[in-house]
């Protein structure tokens, strides 16, 4: 058995099956979904040569639950915009963004909840559906956007000027707000390292 704050092993057989090593017993795709979501930590590995394989096993539980019947959450617009970003220069960004994306999110949930809460006792799932709801919803969003878009200006190294000769004059009233972005970005980068640090 592993130690408790160590990440369970899950062997994966030739024959696609799953050995969890810390119950010594066979596992399928939706027991680890379980396990993800109770918050178990655990790593799945090729049982012959013992390559990490956790990557392409839980993009495998993705797509089989995006293929359950009511259970997709990723929209084809976001799904589109996704896969245009692989070979691009920006996919190094996109990682990143999406966890810190996640992260905030989870975050928030509990809020989200006690609004759910407060609005509606305990209805079931339209209470997403209520306007105070989808707007704090709307907002963590946006804010998540905003994020994304400063992230990508980082990587821009020459802004297009807007069409017409008056850009000059725009571009020093937009000097101190880039700066104070770029600050953010920075911290939050530093953030996300320190975070890497205390993992290793």
């Amino acid at each position: 058995m592993p130690a408790k704050d160590e990440p369970v092993i899950i062997k994966k057989y030739a024959n696609r099956r799953l050995y969890n090593t810390g119950t010594s017993t066979y596992v399928t795709l939706e027991d680890l979904a379980d396990m993800v979501k109770k918050g178990e930590e655990f790593t799945v590995q090729d049982a012959k040569t013992g390559e990490d394989i956790t990557h392409p096993v839980l993009t495998q539980i993705i797509f089989e639950l995006e293929n359950k019947d009511g259970q997709n959450m990723l929209p084809i617009p976001f799904l589109r915009q996704l896969i245009s970003f692989y070979g691009d220069q920006m996919q190094m960004v996109v990682p990143s963004f999406l966890e810190q994306s996640m992260i905030a999110f989870a975050k928030e949930q509990e809020r989200f909840r006690e609004q759910m809460k407060q609005t509606f006792g305990k209805a079931p799932m339209d209470m997403m559906k209520a306007p105070p709801v989808m707007k704090a919803l709307e907002e963590q969003t946006r804010r998540n956007m905003e994020l994304f878009q400063n992230a990508m200006r980082m990587f821009t190294p020459f802004p297009t000027p807007p069409a017409g000769g008056a850009a000059a004059e725009p571009a020093k009233k937009e000097a101190p707000e880039k700066s104070d972005e770029l600050k953010e970005l920075k911290e939050q980068i530093a953030a996300m390292q320190r975070k890497i640090d205390s993992m290793g």
